[in-house]
């Protein structure tokens, strides 16, 4: 079916989102719409300016409405600017016009019969809210949390409930306050620029004052939500990534609840009037959509979730009043199963009372080939372990027996002929082909080889996650992933290593760690690769992982040892604490000198040390030690939030020196490199809100993997090697001779005492400070 399309002069690129009636007398007057938006690719290999040139362009659209392949072919008429536009292959099965059906823009939701006529909803929604129950003033946008799901295993059908389908992207609450348009994370962090065609389009919608909850997503070509593609967006912060992205990872924003509008708050009205009032402001297809439920047949709505593979569906009270940041029972997920049946290939050892086997090597065949589909460890019974390590001492060979499968096989890896059968079942498979959050399902023999179907066609995720599964709960799975990642290449230590090693210290590490804002720096290819560094947690950080908000960043809190697991399975190496905790973000726990000797000999900074110590040990002041990890030594004071962060300084200030004065020829508070003459600088300006201090026990990303270990005072000797703990040597002493640091959280310093005793000593040493 051919269609008329006349070529016009150039546009700014700009006038591709322009909705308006452009005044009679200028160009183009008229109420114009943007109808459809989306991205084309030239099937031919041709760039459009060759399209132009030959009279032919060949493309494939990707929009909201345009799908699949469609040609333009120049024709001799008005003088080589009318063209023939039509679609190629099978004709369209849809009864009508595609425009008679789909008449609204993709952006405001209106027709351009609509938009002429000035159809604005601010006062039929404001009417309408006032009449349910709406009160004014609306709720600050950037203050909001969106309401959390419970979990279900079993769906169900009841007239007293909504069904929506449930999305896999990234949660966010979207606001339209006049021209300014705001979409903040789930945690409240904005992220408005990593997304700025849902807030063009938000900018579109045709009311002055809205605040929507909804679910930024990525489709894949069947239309299902693809967190693989979804996190090649949500990872951006440079804008001309994003910008490219834009175009190669396009994504839509279903809006399922409106939280406030014309300048009204809805969470006090029932869920059903709520939907009620969206559905009249944001378009059913669009880059914005409208996402719409059944009522009370969820059964028949969860069959055609697992039918189409979808993730799962989403059950709502319909009566059910928006509870800010709450995780309610009345509102339900329910996810879609998934089993295959496998091939055990292999078994890896564990740790523990499962250290024999940890988890089973799992492949299926794939054709005519038996491919590698991933590791599981959960689920296995003692029953399971003890059956599969018999046949195992029968079916043992030297190298695996199919394709694919990781670089480096895990340390003590077995491989066995395919002659042991399994369930497992699983979330979904990576675009490597293996399966993300498998669950050992129990052992098979009534099933042979060729029943052993390696999974594929499903939703896929990133290829980087393909590795076994750590402990779930009900509140969420923690996923253990790429665990044979060599860190430390020198060493051979791998990122199961480092894992196993923060596991080992939790008992010691947890007070350290408990309430305190936490900053990572993460090594993803290990410690000779790129790092960066992170504060805020991302958007796709799931729900269970303990997060605190100050100042508008959103920082970890490993109060518990999935979070810090969690952390360090991101590539995280150290761990970077504040000295004070969320309770009292004011009042430090502790003061720190940092002896940085940058060049200076080992031997001065242990001098120094000494030198504190017998000078605190004078006033009867507590002073923990222990190395940096690095080159140095740390002493704390513990102060029990007895001062703010500018006494703390100050104070720190005066210690500081009053030693470099005590010990001239070795010791300096001058802060440049340069300046400092080759002696060891007594840092004192990491006694400041928000500065950070390597927590204790904490590994640091040098070869060796040291890590910053507490030390009793007999051990700071010029004989102290601080290379010699490391996450192999440290869990060891700690097992042996307990933590000698754990005095700086339950001792306090006599700062009234320790100040008089410091004026003394610096008025009679000043003359002798080279540093005046």
């Amino acid at each position: 079916e051919k269609r008329l399309a006349v070529q016009t002069e150039d546009h700014p690129l700009e006038y591709g989102d322009f909705e308006g009636v452009i005044p009679e007398g200028n160009y183009g007057a008229g109420p114009m719409i943007v109808w459809d938006s989306g991205v084309y690719r030239s099937v031919d290999g041709n760039s459009p300016a060759e399209g132009l040139s030959v009279g032919k362009l060949d493309l494939r659209l990707s929009g909201h409405k345009l799908r699949g392949r469609f040609a333009l072919v120049r024709t001799a008429r008005g003088e080589g600017r009318e063209w023939l536009f039509f679609k190629m292959g099978a004709p369209p099965t849809e009864d009508g016009e595609l425009i008679d059906r789909e008449p609204a823009s993709v952006f405001s939701g209106l027709s351009v019969v609509e938009l002429k006529e000035g159809a604005r909803r601010d006062r039929a929604v404001r009417q309408a809210a006032r009449k349910a129950g709406a009160v004014a003033p609306a709720p600050d946008a950037a203050t909001l949390r969106p309401m959390l799901a419970s979990t279900r295993k079993e769906a169900f059908s009841d007239p007293a409930w909504i069904f929506e389908p449930k999305h896999d992207g990234v949660r966010v609450i979207a606001e339209k306050s006049g021209e300014r348009v705001r979409l903040f994370a789930r945690t409240g962090g904005e992220r408005t620029h990593v997304y700025p065609e849902i807030a063009t389009a938000l900018r579109h919608l045709p009311i002055g004052h809205a605040i929507l909850d909804g679910e930024i997503v990525a489709l894949d070509d069947r239309g299902r939500s693809s967190f693989e593609r979804i996190q090649r967006r949500f990872t951006q912060t440079d804008p001309a990534a994003i910008d490219r992205h834009l175009r190669e990872v396009p994504v839509v924003a279903f809006a399922f609840d409106l939280l406030a509008a014309a300048e009204l708050d809805l969470r006090g009205l029932p869920l059903l009037r709520r939907k009620a009032l969206l559905a009249t402001l944001v378009p059913r297809l669009g880059t914005i959509r409208y996402a719409d439920h059944v009522e009370a047949e969820g059964l028949p709505l969860f069959e055609a979730a697992c039918e189409h593979e979808l993730e799962g569906i989403v059950a709502k009270r319909s009566d059910s009043l928006y509870e800010t940041g709450r995780r309610s029972a009345r509102w339900a997920k329910i996810k879609v199963p998934r089993s295959a049946r496998l091939a055990i290939v292999g078994i890896a050892p564990g740790k523990g009372s499962r250290r024999s086997l940890g988890s089973v090597m799992l492949a299926g065949r794939r054709g005519d080939r038996l491919v590698y589909a991933g590791n599981a460890g959960s689920g296995l019974s003692e029953d399971d372990v003890e059956a599969i390590l018999a046949s195992a001492e029968r079916t043992e060979r030297p190298a695996p027996v199919m394709e694919g499968g990781p670089e480096r096989w895990p340390e003590g890896a077995r491989f066995l002929e395919p002659e042991l059968f399994c369930s497992v079942g699983y979330t979904e498979v990576t675009s490597g082909g293996t399966l993300r959050h498998p669950v050992f399902l129990g052992l098979r023999d009534d099933v042979s080889l060729d029943d052993c179907i390696a999974p594929g066609g499903v939703r896929t995720v990133e290829a980087e996650e393909p590795a076994p599964v750590a402990p779930s709960s009900e509140e969420g799975e923690l996923r253990l992933t790429r665990l044979d990642k060599v860190f430390w290449p020198a060493e051979g230590y791998t990122k199961g290593d480092l894992l196993g090693y923060y596991e080992e210290v939790w008992p010691f590490l947890e007070p350290y760690l408990r309430d305190r804002p936490v900053v990572l720096t993460r090594y993803p290819d290990g410690i000779e690769g790129k790092f960066f560094y992170q504060k805020n947690a991302p958007d796709f950080t799931p729900d269970w992982v303990q997060r605190t908000a100050i100042d508008g960043t959103d920082y970890f809190l490993c109060n518990d040892l999935r979070t810090l697991l969690y952390v360090i399975n991101s590539g995280a190496i150290p761990l970077h604490v504040w000295s004070s905790r969320i309770h009292d973000l004011d009042h430090p726990d502790w003061l720190i000198l940092d002896l940085d000797p940058k060049g200076a000999p080992f031997e001065d900074v242990v001098e120094i040390a000494r030198h504190i110590h017998r000078l605190l040990q004078e006033l009867g002041a507590p002073d923990p030690v222990k190395t940096s990890g690095q080159d140095g030594l740390h002493v704390l004071l513990p102060l029990g939030g007895q001062l703010d962060y500018h006494e703390t300084r100050t104070l720190a200030e005066a210690l500081a020196r009053t030693v470099a004065a005590e010990l001239p020829g070795i010791a300096t508070t001058t802060r440049p490199v340069a300046r400092r003459g080759g002696k060891v600088y007594i840092d004192f300006l990491q006694n400041v809100r928000g500065q950070l201090i390597a927590a204790p026990l904490s590994v640091r990303p040098r070869p060796g993997a040291p890590v910053s270990m507490p030390l009793r005072w007999t051990q700071v000797t010029k004989r102290l090697d601080p290379g010699r703990w490391n996450l192999r040597t440290a869990p060891r002493r700690l097992r042996e001779k307990g933590d000698p640091f754990r005095g700086v959280l339950s001792e306090r310093v006599d700062v009234p005492s320790l100040l008089a005793a410091l004026g003394e000593r610096l008025s009679a040493a000043v003359s002798r400070d080279p540093d005046g």
